[in-house]
């Protein structure tokens, strides 16, 4: 049985909806990995989350669009397998990142564009708390759990395939419309441009070790960072 066949196999065989949290709760137990996090693309810039299997794959997830670096971002705009052995030796190639990922205790990461024929709609990244690289037959079964979660995400946000397509670029891959509704809260209150007002709330939310979104939250609630 070819890759492919195996891991559908192994996503239906738990009963119940064929869903992208399914398949990933499948992909975790078969590669042995211990979280699993999609970031998804619309029009080539403006990124959310799609899923995450825990709280350390949410915080990872949102690190990588708070900084604008990490292994998900080069799969999306390299469009190929990005992989680190130790996290702990990466800080030059990730310096943000990789002390998001000791945060979380996560020592190394493998990451996959979600490609379907031409279309790139993010990526998926594999994370384990010990250093070292997923095996060749780790990779081709992680492949073929990349295509599938690719599909079952264009399944639940069908949106992806109808948006403008914008040229990808390095750095953050764009922002919810919640984080420019907050960036435009802050140039208001502190006649910035709308461009520092979000630099400024990225670094407070690295600052405190905090979700993107729990920034954004508070903002909107109370209309200032404090």
């Amino acid at each position: 049985m070819d890759d492919h066949a195996a891991a559908w196999r192994r996503i239906t065989s738990a009963g119940g909806d064929v869903s992208l949290a399914a398949a990933a709760r499948a992909c975790v137990a078969d590669l042995d990995v211990d979280c699993l996090g999609v970031s998804l693309v619309v029009a080539g810039e403006l990124r959310f989350l799609g899923h995450a299997t825990d709280e350390r794959a949410l915080r990872l997830e949102d690190a990588q669009l708070t900084t604008g670096e990490g292994p998900c971002t080069d799969a999306y705009v390299r469009r190929t397998l990005i992989e680190e052995a130790d996290l702990h030796q990466a800080f030059a190639r990730w310096p943000a990142y990789t002390q998001a990922a000791a945060g979380q205790l996560v020592r190394s990461v493998t990451a996959l564009p979600l490609a379907t024929g031409h279309l790139c709609i993010g990526a998926v990244d594999f994370c384990r708390t010990a250093p070292g690289l997923l095996t060749v037959p780790q990779k081709s079964r992680g492949g073929a759990y990349a295509r599938i979660l690719a599909l079952l995400a264009l399944d639940e946000h069908p949106h992806l395939l109808t948006a403008g397509h914008r040229p990808t670029r390095p750095g953050p891959q764009g922002y919810p419309p919640s984080v420019h509704m907050a960036a435009g809260v802050l140039a208001e209150m502190y006649r910035l441009p709308p461009d520092d007002a979000l630099a400024r709330m990225r670094a407070h939310a690295f600052r405190h070790d905090q979700p993107l979104h729990q920034t954004v939250d508070h903002v909107l609630t109370h209309h200032t960072l404090d």
